[in-house]
C-alpha cells in the first residue's frame, strides 16, 4: 500500500488528530502541506517532527471559515507540490456549549469552519484533482453524527452535517475518479502521558485508581483504550491508497467498540 510521492493537505495539523494525519502521510513518503489558524506554535511543532525524518513539508495558514483565505491556501499548496492529490478536512471547532448558551453569533461560527469550511475546502480543491482523473477527500465526522451527545448540540449538528456532505458530493465526484469518504472517530486522547508513563512509581492508592479506570474504560470501549491519533491516521493512509479505489461515500466508525454498548 504505497502512497509515496502523493501531495496532502491536512486541515487542523497544528494540533491533536491532524497533528497524527499528517505525520504519518508524511512517514509514508507523501509530501504534506501542515494548515493552521491560530495554533502556529503547533504547526511548526508538527513540520520539525517530520523535518526530522526528512520529510516533504510546508505550512499554511487560513482561518476556513473564509472563502478568499481557503483559495489563497489552496493555491500555494498547488503551486508548492505541482497540485492536490489528498484533502483531508479536520479543522473544526468545538465549543461545548448547552443548548440555551447558543446565540445567533456562536451558532453561525460553529457551522461556518465545521460545515462551510469543510464544503469550501472541497469546491477549491476539486478542480485540481480533475486535472488528474483521481483525488481522495477524507472528512473527519465523529461517532456524534449517529450518536446524541449530552455536551454540545450544535456541534454534534455539524458532524451529522458532514456525514451527509461527503455522501452527497461522493455521488457528483465519482465521474471524475475522486472519492469521497468520511471518518467518524470516537474518544482520542490528544492530551498529555497516561500517570503510569508519567509517573512510573505508584502508590498503592495509585495503583487501585488506575485499575478502577481501567475498568471504566473496559466499560465504554470493548477494546479496553480510547483511540489515539496514529489510529485514525492509519485509516486516512488506507483511504488514501489506490487499495481503497473502490470505496466512496462510506462512513467509517473508528471508536474501539464503544458504540456498540
Amino acid at each position: 500500500m504505497s502512497i509515496a510521492g502523493k501531495i496532502a493537505l491536512v486541515t487542523g495539523a497544528g494540533t491533536g488528530i491532524g497533528k497524527g494525519v499528517a505525520i504519518e502521510l508524511a512517514r509514508r513518503g507523501v509530501l504534506v502541506a501542515v494548515h493552521y489558524n491560530q495554533s502556529d506554535a503547533g504547526a511548526l511543532h508538527t513540520k520539525q517532527q517530520i523535518d526530522d525524518f526528512g520529510g516533504d513539508t510546508m505550512i499554511v495558514q487560513a482561518n476556513v471559515a473564509h472563502k478568499r483565505e481557503i483559495d489563497q491556501m489552496i493555491g500555494k499548496v498547488a503551486d508548492h507540490f505541482g497540485g492536490i492529490d489528498i484533502l483531508v478536512n479536520n479543522a473544526a471547532l468545538q465549543l461545548n456549549y448547552d443548548f440555551f448558551d447558543y446565540v445567533e453569533s456562536s451558532f453561525d461560527r460553529m457551522m461556518s469552519i465545521n460545515v462551510k469550511g469543510y464544503w469550501q475546502c472541497m469546491q477549491a480543491v476539486v478542480p485540481y484533482m480533475k486535472q488528474k482523473q483521481s483525488g481522495r477527500i477524507i472528512n473527519m465526522s465523529s461517532v456524534h453524527s449517529k450518536r446524541p451527545t449530552d455536551f454540545d448540540v450544535v456541534y454534534a449538528m455539524t458532524k451529522g452535517g458532514i456525514r451527509m456532505l461527503g455522501r452527497e458530493s461522493a455521488i457528483e465526484l465519482a465521474q471524475y475518479g475522486i472519492t469521497v469518504n468520511t471518518i467518524e472517530p470516537g474518544a482520542v486522547d490528544v492530551g498529555k502521558q497516561s500517570a503510569r508513563e508519567s509517573r512510573p512509581i505508584m502508590t498503592a492508592e495509585d495503583l487501585e485508581k488506575h485499575k478502577k479506570t481501567t475498568r471504566s474504560i473496559r466499560d465504554k470501549f470493548p477494546l479496553g483504550r480510547v483511540g489515539r491519533p496514529l489510529d485514525v491516521a492509519q485509516l486516512v493512509c488506507y483511504i488514501a491508497s489506490d487499495e481503497s479505489e473502490f470505496m466512496t461515500g462510506s462512513s467509517i466508525r473508528l471508536d474501539g467498540g464503544s458504540m456498540l454498548l
